[in-house]
C-alpha cells in the first residue's frame, strides 16, 4: 500500500499526536478541538465542539460534566465518535469506539491546571440544565466560590472521558477532491489494525 508521506507510521495514535502538534503551530484558535457526536436512548444523534486534552498510547481524552447531556448520552451507550478538522493544514483525523471514565490523578491534575474561575465554574454549573437568568449562575458562582475556597477538589460528577477507538480515518486534501483517505479498523480494542485506502 503507498501509504508514506504525512500518512506514514504503524500506530495511528503517534501519527494523530505528529498531525495535532503541527496543527498547533499552523491553527489560529484551539487546534486541539474535536466536534464529539453521541446519541440519545432513542438514538437522536447530538453533536458539539469541545477540546481534546490528551492523545494517550491508547486512547483520545476530554473532560466533561457527567450529568451533562454529552455525559449522560456516553455513560448509556457506551460509545462516542469525534471529527477533528484543521482548516490550516487540510487535513482531519475522525474516530469512533468504545467509551470509559478517567476518575484518577489524571483527571486531578487537569483539574487542578485549570484556572481558579474555571475550576469554579465546574462545581457551579449544572451544564445542559435549564438556567433561569445568567444572574442565577453568577450567584451559584459566588455561593460555591464561599464553600470550595481557593482551591476546590474535583467535584465528584465532573472528569475525563477516555475514547478507545476501533476505528480511526485519516484524511488529506487533495487537487481536485481526490483526497487521499486511510481508515485504521479493528474488531475489538486489543485486536491489530487493519489499514485500508479509501477513495476520495
Amino acid at each position: 500500500m503507498d501509504r508514506g508521506g504525512i500518512f506514514a507510521g504503524d500506530d495511528p495514535f503517534v501519527l494523530a499526536k505528529k498531525w495535532l502538534a503541527e496543527a498547533e503551530a499552523s491553527e489560529v484558535n484551539d487546534p486541539n478541538a474535536i466536534a464529539l457526536a453521541t446519541v440519545d436512548t432513542d438514538g437522536m444523534p447530538n453533536a458539539r465542539m469541545v477540546l481534546l486534552k490528551d492523545i494517550e498510547s491508547a486512547a483520545f481524552v476530554f473532560y466533561t460534566n457527567y450529568t451533562s447531556k454529552k455525559g449522560e448520552e456516553i455513560a448509556a451507550s457506551g460509545k462516542a465518535a469525534f471529527v477533528m478538522h484543521w482548516k490550516s493544514l487540510r487535513r482531519q483525523i475522525r474516530v469512533r469506539g468504545v467509551t470509559e471514565r478517567e476518575e484518577g490523578q489524571a483527571a486531578d491534575d487537569y483539574y487542578a491546571s485549570r484556572s481558579l474561575k474555571s475550576r469554579l465554574g465546574a462545581w457551579a454549573s449544572a451544564q445542559s440544565r435549564p438556567l433561569s437568568s445568567r444572574t442565577a449562575l453568577m450567584a451559584e458562582v459566588a455561593r460555591v466560590t464561599a464553600t470550595q475556597g481557593p482551591n476546590p477538589k474535583r467535584p465528584p460528577f465532573w472528569g475525563g472521558v477516555r475514547l478507545i477507538p476501533t476505528e480511526i480515518e485519516f484524511w488529506a486534501d487533495g487537487m481536485f477532491r481526490l483526497h487521499d483517505r486511510f481508515r485504521w479498523t479493528r474488531s475489538a480494542v486489543g485486536d491489530p489494525w487493519d489499514v485500508v485506502r479509501l477513495n476520495p
